[in-house]
C-alpha cells in the first residue's frame, strides 16, 4: 500500500497509541482488582476495553459516578477489591458519597481522567477540572497525579497500596495531556 493510503496512516496511529493504559491495567491486575465501575469515558476507553476483556475483573457500567462508591463498598464487604474510573467532572458528582468512605473506612481506588486543563475546548469542564485535587483532599482522599505516561504506573501503584493498605480513599489524576486534546466530531 502507498504511504498515502488511509489504511497505512490508521495502522501507524494504532501502533503509536500510548502504552500507559496497558501499564495502568497491569497495576490493577497485580493489585488484585476484581471489579471496575465506570461511566463510559473516551479517556478511559482503552482501560475499559482491557477490563471488559479480562475474565477475573467484573466491569460494571454506572449511570452516575457516585453509584461507583457504593458499588466499591459492596465489593469490599464481599471480599473483592474494586476501582472506580471517572472523568474529572464526575468527582463533583461524588462529594456526598465520599463521606461513606470517611465514615465506614473502606478502601477506594479512583482513577480520574482530567478535563479543563491542557487544550480544553469546553469551558464547562474548566471549573471542576481546576478544583479536583483540593475537593478530593477535603474529602480525605489521598491524591496522586500522573502528568506524563512514564508517571502513570508509579502513581497508580502508590495509590493502590495506599488505598488498600490504609483502608482509605486514593485517587490518581491522569493529566489531560495523557489523553490528548478532545474534539467534537
Amino acid at each position: 500500500m502507498p504511504a498515502s493510503d488511509p489504511r497505512t496512516r490508521a495502522d501507524a496511529n494504532v501502533a503509536a497509541a500510548p502504552a500507559w493504559p496497558d501499564r495502568l491495567f497491569s497495576v490493577l491486575k497485580r493489585g488484585g482488582i476484581g471489579q471496575v465501575g465506570y461511566v463510559p469515558d473516551a479517556g478511559h476507553s482503552r482501560l475499559i476495553d482491557l477490563c471488559r476483556a479480562e475474565p477475573s475483573i467484573r466491569d460494571v457500567v454506572l449511570t452516575t459516578e457516585e453509584e461507583g462508591i457504593a458499588l466499591a463498598a459492596g465489593a469490599w464487604l464481599g471480599g473483592v477489591r474494586a476501582a472506580l474510573l471517572m472523568q474529572s467532572s464526575g468527582v463533583g458528582n461524588c462529594v456526598n458519597m465520599l463521606s461513606l468512605i470517611r465514615t465506614c473506612r473502606f478502601p477506594l481506588l479512583i482513577l480520574v481522567t482530567m478535563r479543563g486543563e491542557w487544550e480544553e475546548f469546553n469551558p464547562w469542564q474548566v471549573p471542576m477540572g481546576s478544583i479536583v485535587a483540593p475537593v478530593l483532599a477535603l474529602c480525605e482522599t489521598q491524591v496522586f497525579r500522573a502528568d506524563d505516561a512514564d508517571a502513570v504506573e508509579a502513581a497508580a501503584q502508590a495509590a493502590l497500596e495506599f488505598a488498600f493498605g490504609e483502608e482509605r480513599a486514593a485517587a490518581v489524576l491522569l493529566a489531560q495531556k495523557l489523553i490528548g486534546a478532545k474534539v467534537w466530531k
